[in-house]
């Protein structure tokens, strides 16, 4: 069954509309007489569940000292930087 309704009509009675358009009756909205929209329900979506960790299949390994280990360009510029004066002489 179809069922044309205009804006003013349908915005009093819009959730008896939606509740109608979810069991499948068809309702077109229309302006000055003239149809301008339809309710339709809108069908779910199937999405796959999202996966965390995706570095496990792919057989790569983090190092543990990745970040945490000494880093050796930082330990040569403190080097540097103990070994020579504190200001240049000029």
């Amino acid at each position: 069954m179809s069922i044309m309704m205009n804006i003013a009509e349908a915005k009093a009675k819009l959730s008896e509309l939606i509740a109608r358009a979810e069991a499948g009756e068809q309702i077109v909205i229309a302006r000055d007489g003239k149809p301008v929209v339809a309710l339709a329900p809108v069908e779910a979506v199937a999405t796959a569940p999202r996966r965390l960790g995706l570095w496990d299949d792919a057989g790569a390994e983090i190092p543990d000292d990745l970040f945490l280990g000494p880093d050796d360009e930082i330990q040569q510029a403190v080097a540097l930087w103990e070994a020579g004066p504190t200001f240049p002489s000029s």
